[in-house]
């Protein structure tokens, strides 16, 4: 950038050096705020791969199962929980359900079901 013929020099130099300044400081503001995005990203991976791994014990810290860790817990109590839902001899929570709508039945008769429908004549 030269000014118009005549112009003073020192004048040329302060807006040489004032528009270098001024430019350099975009940049290291633009690299700045591009490094603190990259830093938090890369705290917020540390933290999801901690959580997705699980974390050992350490001092006045229990350890932290990771998420497979917990998926194979859910699975093994949902298998446990498995014989409660076919009917067996009597104890499974199917069973009592059963029981439970048989005497309602009983105690309770829908007049609407076909069973208990008068004959067609009457």
């Amino acid at each position: 950038m030269i000014l118009a013929e005549g112009g003073p020099p020192a004048l040329e130099a302060v807006l040489l050096w004032g528009g270098a300044i001024t430019v350099v400081s975009g940049l290291l503001a633009g690299l700045w705020r591009l490094g603190r995005g990259v830093v938090r990203t890369a705290h917020r991976m540390n933290e999801f791969m901690d959580d997705w791994y699980g974390e050992p014990a350490r001092a006045g810290v229990p350890a932290r199962p990771g998420v497979l860790e917990r998926v194979a817990g859910m699975e093994s109590r949902l298998g446990r929980m498995e014989h409660e839902l076919h009917p067996n001899a009597g104890g499974s929570l199917r069973d009592a359900v059963d029981e439970a709508n048989r005497r309602l039945t009983h105690l309770c008769p829908d007049p609407d079901t076909p069973d208990r429908r008068p004959p067609a004549g009457s």
